[in-house]
């Protein structure tokens, strides 16, 4: 059985349990203002994990796509990668612990037909200070599951500091093993729900000698300490306690959300460390083979730039697909970035052709039977790679030339050939090549031109070598590693704000200027013609975007008239009514939707009525006001071109 059966087994098997299969959410998250991806399984369903009905009832499945940008420094090795896949079943009030782990041992165990020997399970260890007992009703459900094979399951406590003691279920504190929107339980304000969770981890076998290798091999061994032998493969999340002013209380029902890693569960299933090994990137893998002449594994320079491009191309297929285009803002940047990446590390095993759109038809034949749309933007992806790429080697050519540039100034001085640092302005001090001055060389190439530092320094280094000067290697990497290190603190702090979530943010702000969405767009199919269509949407607490199929711009008297057709609703104070229904039946009571998107087989569709008259009718997620009344004056601020055929209008409530 190969990784995309996997997938497939896995969402039938939760079909027999009586779950509807969904399809997987976009990679760019529908009316969520706080974060650019989807970058959970969880992050969709949030909001029926909070309390609102999914239409398609209590118990749910899908496999989710997904896409961290926070990892893009960390792949390279085994098991880090950009894009994944994330399995996930949900109960909504309905099924519970019990049945929870017991399907999903049987899933492990008969479906994927892994061995339970190598099986590790983590369980929450509880807060007696918070009044949260240890979570021993997981552990007893799992011994069973266990026992059901012939496995003594022995819990262990603390085996951070003692080692696994020959045990089977560990626990862990909550910075581990507990689940809420705010994190660990003392952040979660009155109302919150959240829980304890319980992680599956596989034990690629203590023979692998990978804990003695690492840099943790002076301390015990455990499935938490990250030193390659464990691997995380899913995690169940149980949630089943809401924070009160009192503290701690059992929800009446509780909610269930497992997720599980597709390439980690296929890299369990082949028991091999390396999700890169996977038939989820064995023909990508190959394909870069083909193109570079080297082969995957003949050095670590060699195997981290495979897994660099693999993950990298692969994800920039999946975001475009997904109507990320690359530039210099927002998605569109971590799209460029990956796109830059992944030729800079082409570059370091000596692909120096055009290569990426040869890639991506690799990952859309892998793909397309599960992400149709993959197949149906084939031609975008390709365009869009292409003037990637093409226009990224023109800038490597310009950093190059700005290299020699910058060395040859430097190899310039007659009168020495050593670097040091300046101690001060004493008399007769030479003032030649500084340690800092090469080191923020290095930096201004990687920020200024994309360079990365092996490519740079590679260069530099050999350059410097080549004109007989002497030189600290290990100062200047250090003074470089300083300089990289604020720059990455910077950034962090410069996108906190935006990334930190990954949920939807369904504050009344928003919400009013969601449903404003709705009427600007009802407004503008009054006054420019029914041809008017929504081509996309962006909606943060302060402000409204909304992109529409128009050609030419509006006039003053045009934009003046959507304006008061907008706040003539507003004024009247009409109820916002919504309804569940199937996705046909939206589209015979004739409700507008982005149908490029993919919808489930049922939709929320929100009404806006003046007596029998319909003044806006939309599929869509929500969140919304419940009356017009509350939304306050809506101005324009602000229409422009967007794209070809397309225009955009920026819009506030006062």
């Amino acid at each position: 059985m190969n990784a995309q059966e996997l997938r497939t087994r896995y969402l039938e098997f939760f079909k027999s349990k009586g779950h509807t299969i969904i399809p997987s959410a976009s990679l760019v998250p529908e009316n969520d203002p706080t974060t650019l991806f989807t970058g959970s399984g969880m992050q969709p369903m949030v909001v029926y994990l909070l309390g609102e009905k999914h239409p398609l009832g209590d118990k749910i499945v899908d496999s989710q796509k997904c896409f961290r940008t926070q990892d893009i420094e960390e792949v390279g090795d085994n098991r880090h990668t950009t894009m994944f896949e994330m399995l996930g079943n949900w109960s909504l009030g309905d099924y519970f612990k019990q049945e929870q782990i017991a399907w999903m041992f049987e899933f492990l165990i008969k479906e994927a037909g892994l061995d339970p020997k190598n099986l590790y399970i983590t369980v929450f260890r509880g807060n007696e200070k918070l009044g949260i007992p240890r979570d021993t009703q997981a552990v007893g459900f799992w011994q069973e599951q266990f026992k059901s094979v012939g496995i003594e399951a022995k819990d262990v406590d603390f085996s951070e500091e003692s080692g696994m003691a020959d045990g089977r279920i560990f626990y862990y504190e909550e910075k581990k093993n507990w689940w809420s929107r705010a994190g660990v339980p003392e952040k979660m304000p009155v109302g919150e729900p959240g829980g304890p969770d319980s992680e599956m981890f596989w034990d690629f076998g203590v023979e692998l000698g990978l804990h003695e290798k690492s840099q943790f091999k002076d301390l015990p061994c455990h499935v938490n300490c990250d030193c390659g032998r464990f691997m995380e493969i899913g995690n169940n999340v149980f949630m089943q306690y809401v924070k009160t002013e009192k503290g701690y209380e059992l929800l009446p029902k509780g909610n269930i959300d497992f997720g599980g890693g597709l390439e980690r569960m296929a890299a369990a299933m082949n028991n091999t460390p390396d999700i890169f090994l996977t038939d989820l990137f064995s023909p990508i893998i190959e394909k870069i083979e083909e193109i570079s002449g080297k082969k995957y594994g003949e050095s670590e320079e060699v195997e981290r730039s495979f897994r660099v491009i693999a993950d990298h191309l692969k994800a920039s297929t999946f975001l475009i697909a997904d109507g990320v285009i690359p530039s210099n803002t927002e998605r569109g940047y971590f799209l460029r970035r990956l796109i830059r990446r992944a030729v800079r590390y082409g570059k370091l095993i000596g692909i120096e052709k055009d290569f990426a759109v040869s890639v991506a038809e690799i990952v859309i034949q892998n793909y397309s039977e599960h992400y149709s749309e993959l197949a149906k933007n084939r031609e975008v992806i390709f365009s869009e790679l292409k003037k990637e790429e093409e226009q990224f080697r023109k800038t490597l050519e310009n950093g190059l030339r700005e290299l020699e540039k910058r060395l040859k100034k430097y190899l310039s001085n007659p009168e020495g050939n050593v670097f040091y640092e300046k101690v001060g302005d004493q008399v007769g001090q030479r003032e030649v090549f500084f340690i800092s001055d090469i080191a923020q060389l290095l930096f201004d190439l990687f920020q200024t031109y994309g360079f990365p530092f092996e490519l740079a320094s590679e260069i530099v280094f050999n350059s410097l070598e080549e004109k007989g000067v002497s030189f600290d290697k290990e100062k200047i990497i250090e003074k470089y590693n300083n300089l990289f290190k604020a720059h990455q603190q910077l950034s962090r702090a410069a996108s906190a704000g935006m990334f930190k979530g990954g949920l939807q943010d369904s504050g009344e702000e928003t919400a009013k200027l969601h449903t404003a969405t709705h009427l600007l767009l009802a407004a503008l199919r009054k006054v420019l013609g029914e041809q008017v269509f929504q081509k996309g949407s962006n909606i943060t607490a302060e402000r409204l975007r909304l992109d529409f199929s128009y050609s030419e711009k509006l006039t003053p008297a045009q934009l003046s008239e959507v304006e008061e057709l907008v706040n003539e609703v507003i004024r009247a104070d009409l109820e916002v009514q919504k309804a569940e229904m199937s996705l046909e039946e939206a589209k015979k009571i004739g409700a507008m939707g982005v149908f490029e998107a993919k919808y489930g087989e049922f939709v929320s569709v929100y009404s806006i009525l003046d007596g029998e008259k319909v003044i806006s009718r939309e599929i869509c997620g929500g969140p919304h006001a419940s009356c017009t009344g509350a939304l306050g004056r809506f101005r324009i601020q602000k229409e422009e071109a967007s794209s070809a055929g397309v225009r955009r209008i920026k819009a506030v409530l006062e």
